[in-house]
């Protein structure tokens, strides 16, 4: 017996699916944003909070 992936659907350009490009922005800024805390706490500890 042998496993046999589905066939892939269509692409549709009104894929429910697909996040909007305002969906995708707003998920960039916030990962953005999380990267900048992230590097500046990482700099705090590295330099004593100074």
């Amino acid at each position: 017996m042998s496993y046999t992936p589905a066939p892939e659907e269509p692409t549709d350009p009104k894929n429910p699916k697909r996040p909007t490009n305002t969906r995708i922005a707003i998920w960039i800024g916030v990962a953005a944003v999380g990267l900048y805390f992230l590097g500046t706490g990482i700099f705090g500890i590295l330099t004593g909070g100074n």
